[in-house]
């Protein structure tokens, strides 16, 4: 007879958007699925998932879990490790309380004390790993999951290859369901349509050196016959504003701190240049876009880099390595946007490592684990 009770799950990770959006796509395919399922979220307190996940509708706990400090030796991880053993009692009075039938890690430190309070009290765990070059977390709760999901091939290398499953990151739905026509969307900006755009977005924090890049070389993106959507995170916006003040206003280029909606710079976009944060990506294969990635050399064990090779080595992407993109980046911006046959081949060969679906293939996976006790 089939289990009728609601099902109860909880998910944990965050610390950045790269984890947030994938949670809250496949909490939403878990409710598109069993529209009663009751769904937790268990993040660190004081960061991004704490804001964001109740705006998203669900309910967050929030643990003292930190990150480890560099070098790892350093005194101050003794602090680090008590938070982290006291989040574990804090998360096992959670488990207790609400009772959950399957525990779903995304990512990031905050997942840690989550994952390993579950295992510990037998309740099902499963995996997702956004990137190809698996964080310090996963890696270390993968030999307590059932299931790795992951977004790229030759994860073994990390995970039990029995215990892995190929889904594909999950991204934000609104960008999928998109129907502003390009010539709409680039007037949206208060550009002209018609001309090539270049669309840059180079994260919060982690936009420094593509904001220096454009800054390097604001001549020649005047003089061009390309127009620009610059976001450039709110922590560098008011330098920047300051640093445009001094010069003639650049009618092709459209200058904002936050795009919120995505869905039209992207179809506004001849050409994106971005991070290469494992989201980022994912929306990019499934938009088919052409883009240049500049890889953050500041995040967890270079997997950014990592990411970016899993695409221009099959020349579904162009890789500008960060030291280079102050001297490097808008030449070859400005020469890629106008080349036809680079950009079609770019976005075709972007579009076959997408995956279709991966929240609802996700979503279904943690339900068949939750069911099964």
């Amino acid at each position: 007879m089939e289990n009728k009770e609601p099902l109860r799950v909880i998910v944990s990770g965050g610390g950045t958007g790269g984890h947030i959006f994938p949670a809250v796509s496949i909490a939403n395919a878990i409710k598109n699925i069993e529209p009663s399922a009751e769904i937790l979220f268990v993040g660190a307190q004081g960061r991004m998932e704490m804001q964001r996940v109740p705006a998203a509708g669900y309910e967050i706990k929030g643990l003292p879990v930190r990150g480890l400090i560099r070098p790892l030796w350093s005194p101050k991880n003794i602090g680090v490790m008590m938070d982290f053993f006291k989040s574990k009692n804090m998360v096992k009075q959670i488990i207790r309380d609400f009772k959950p039938q399957v525990a779903v890690g995304v990512g990031g430190y905050a997942s840690a004390p989550t994952l390993n309070a579950a295992h510990a009290m037998g309740i099902p765990c499963l995996i997702q790993e956004q990137n190809s070059y698996a964080g310090v977390t996963n890696k270390s709760l993968a030999k307590k999951a059932e299931k790795v999901c992951v977004a790229y091939s030759g994860m073994e290398r990390f995970f039990p290859a029995d215990k892995i499953i190929m889904t594909g990151n999950p991204v934000r739905q609104n960008l999928l369901n998109a129907s502003i026509s390009k010539d709409e969307a680039i007037k949206s900006f208060g550009l002209e349509p018609g001309k090539r755009t270049v669309l840059i977005i180079g994260g919060s924090l982690g936009a420094r050196t593509v904001n220096e890049s454009v800054l390097s070389h604001l001549e020649e993106i005047r003089e061009s016959d390309v127009q620009f959507i610059w976001q450039t995170g709110k922590y560098y916006s008011e330098s920047i504003h300051q640093s445009l003040s001094k010069v003639d206003t650049i009618p092709n280029l459209y200058v904002t701190d936050f795009i919120s909606s995505m869905d039209n710079a992207y179809a506004a976009a001849d050409l994106v240049i971005s991070r290469a944060g494992a989201s980022s990506i994912s929306e990019l294969c499934l938009l088919e876009k052409p883009s240049i990635l500049v890889p953050s050399p500041n995040v967890a064990e270079d997997h950014q880099t990592k990411n970016a090779l899993a695409l221009s080595t099959k020349d579904a992407a162009l890789f500008v390595k960060d030291s280079e993109a102050v001297s490097n980046l808008i030449p070859l911006t400005l020469k890629t946007v106008v080349d036809d046959a680079k950009l079609k081949s770019l976005g075709e060969n972007a579009g076959k490592l997408a995956f279709k679906d991966s929240a609802d293939v996700i979503a279904r996976e943690v339900i068949k684990l939750a069911r099964k006790g």
